[in-house]
């Protein structure tokens, strides 16, 4: 089987195994994996429908998604010609991520807003917001070309955890001059030791450009950080 044709059956697998777990409340197919060929199978099945859910941006209807592969799969002639296709998804994607990125910005706005009047939180003239959650004896702070090691834990409004070096037990070290405006200005804030929580106004993160699948246009981040060294 071409390799091309065998990444599009996987698609078909996770997508079937999706909308089998929606009409079973959720609960993915039962599939029985009994040799070694079965799990590696499944687990790359696991692989690619994780993978299609990072990089999908715009809600898709599932069953329709699964008719168009199933139609370019078996050489029938689709319900919408080839040429259109793309014009027609971007058209889709530019307008959801427009709603997306609209939605984004009204719920952040109101989460800065109720942040700021928080007792313990700063406000720079960039619109920074900060607090800070332990006082280190580091005494010293860093520049912006300086290099940095933190522990962070970034995540959205909503608590969806995007990045975070505490989950994966590991400190980051980065060029303060190579990040987002947010961290750059933020972190020159700190002393060794410090731990600060920061909430970034989407122009001092991605903007309305957003970042990966879970960051959408236009909004606020929030971030734990704690300095652990300047070298």
């Amino acid at each position: 089987m071409k390799k091309v044709t065998f990444f599009l059956a996987v698609i078909i697998i996770a997508t079937t195994g999706c909308l089998n777990a929606q009409k079973n409340g959720g609960k993915a197919a039962e599939v029985k994996l009994t040799t070694q060929q079965d799990s590696a199978s499944y687990a790359y099945g696991v692989i690619v429908g994780n993978s299609i859910k990072r990089q999908l941006s715009v809600d898709l209807n599932q069953e329709a998604m699964l008719a168009g592969l199933s139609a370019a799969m078996g050489d029938q002639k689709p319900e919408i010609a080839i040429e259109a296709c793309n014009d027609i998804f971007s058209a889709y994607n530019q307008v959801a991520m427009v709603k997306a990125g609209e939605a984004a910005k009204a719920a952040g706005e109101k989460f800065l807003a109720d942040n700021k009047a928080k007792n313990g939180v700063t406000t720079t003239a960039s619109g920074l917001q900060y607090e800070v959650i332990k006082k280190g004896s580091g005494g010293k702070s860093p520049k912006a070309t300086d290099e940095v090691t933190v522990h962070y834990h970034g995540t959205l409004i909503d608590g969806t955890v995007f990045d975070s070096s505490v989950d994966r037990g590991e400190p980051a070290t980065f060029a303060l001059n190579q990040v987002i405006p947010g961290w750059t200005e933020g972190v020159q804030l700190m002393q060794v030791g410090d731990k600060y929580r920061f909430v970034l106004p989407s122009n001092l993160a991605y903007g309305d450009r957003g970042a990966g699948g879970k960051i959408k246009p236009n909004s606020v981040l929030v971030f734990e950080v704690e300095l652990l060294g300047i070298k």
